[in-house]
Parts: C-alpha cells; structure tokens; sequence
C-alpha cells in the first residue's frame, strides 16, 4: 500500500469513527482535501484513490494546477482562501466552489462575473466563529443577513456556511466554536434557505465538527503531509 493509500485510509476511517461515534452516518459527511502548496502528482495520486474535490487558497496556483491536471475532466475546484475583489472574474470562471463569501460585495461580483452558460457557482459564507481578528469571515451577528442576500443573488447558488475554529487544546472551547456556526445554519434553514453544507473542521479538529454537525471536512496535511510551498 502506497503512503498516500495509507493517509487517504486513515483520514477516511476518522470520519467513519467519528460519525458513529456521535450517531451520524459517515455518508452525510464529505471530504475537501486541501491541497494548496501541494504538487499536481500529489493530487493526482488522491485522484486516482477516488478524491474529487480539492481545495486551494490562492486563485493563481489552482489555476496553474488547473492546467496540469486539465485531464482529469470531474476534478471539482473549491476556493477556500480569502478572496480579493480583484480575483472575483477568475474565481467565478475557474472554480465549482467559493467558500469565502465574506461580503456582499464578493458575493455581487461573483454572480455578474459567472458565466450564465455555466452551473451556478457553489458558494458558502465564511463566519470568523474564533472571533480571531487575524481572521477572515463575516461576524456572527452579519452573517444571516449575509447570507439572506447572497442567496437571491443570480448565477450563483447558496450552499451553507464554512469557518474556521481556534487553535487550541481546548476540545469543548473549538465544539462551541462549531456548535454556533451550526445554529446559524439551523436557524437559516428554518427560515427557508435551501441549504445543505456546513463547512467545518481540518486535519486536527474534524471529530469535534463532525460531532457538531459537519458536512465537509476540510483536511490537508492528514492527506499530504506537510506543504511542498
């Protein structure tokens, strides 16, 4: 078995631990690797173990791996780095996933800069849920108006809500942290939002999102190892 066999493996049976361990079946949860700083035959290597979406946090290197990895036609894109107004264009013609709505303004230029014979574009509102000011992501209190806003927007397709917890020991400090982002999702689906992805949780967090309700983990360096860049 193969080093990236083995990670992809033992990623997978921590989900599956984790869902049954907190009642969940492990179906309901989605794996993203991140792959941002890793070289195209990484991914490809996770392609060929049955990986399809990948995460990058910066518009130009997704798009120069984009390119190498063209033969790969269902390879599914998601940006899942702080997105600049000035990268909106290629973002909303690049990738299948925005996960860091944080504004509406990123929102607007994503919908006119989508190209209406594509799908809509996938996108989540990014919350700051550590409150951490090193952080992107709308404040808790700004992000059900948000994402309110966001959904009527054309050519692009509200999916759910991602953020980021602290890092920190504190297992019960980071659930809370998970917890409130899901109440946010509960409480915006109650208003009538269709929305099915919470984006939570990475390679040392995701049973603790997973226990909170987590639809995708977003997991790098448990895949990859450490990054190349």
């Amino acid at each position: 078995m193969s080093p990236e066999e083995k990670a992809w493996q033992a990623v997978a049976a921590r989900i599956a631990q984790a869902a049954a361990r907190f009642g969940r079946d492990p179906a309901t949860v989605r794996l993203l690797a991140v792959s941002k700083g890793q070289a195209p035959d990484k991914i490809r290597a996770a392609y060929a173990l049955g990986q399809r979406a990948f995460g990058e946090n910066y518009v130009q290197e997704a798009i120069a791996k984009a390119a190498d990895l063209a033969d790969l036609g269902d390879i599914e894109w998601h940006m899942i780095g702080a997105l600049q107004s000035n990268k909106t264009r290629v973002a909303a013609e690049r990738f299948a996933w925005v996960q860091t709505v944080d504004r509406l303004k990123i929102g607007e230029r994503l919908s006119a800069a989508r190209d209406a014979h594509l799908p809509p574009l996938n996108v989540c509102v990014q919350v700051n849920i550590s409150a951490e000011r090193a952080k992107s992501g709308a404040a808790p209190v700004e992000a059900l108006p948000l994402a309110r806003a966001v959904a009527v927007l054309p050519r692009i397709r509200l999916r759910g809500f991602m953020g980021i917890a602290e890092e920190t020991g504190e297992t019960e400090r980071v659930r809370r942290q998970f917890r409130a982002l899901r109440e946010l999702f509960d409480v915006a689906r109650a208003e009538g939002l269709a929305l099915d992805t919470l984006s939570m949780g990475m390679s040392g967090d995701l049973e603790a999102a997973i226990a909170e309700g987590a639809t995708m983990v977003r997991v790098g360096t448990a895949l990859f190892g450490p990054r190349e860049r």
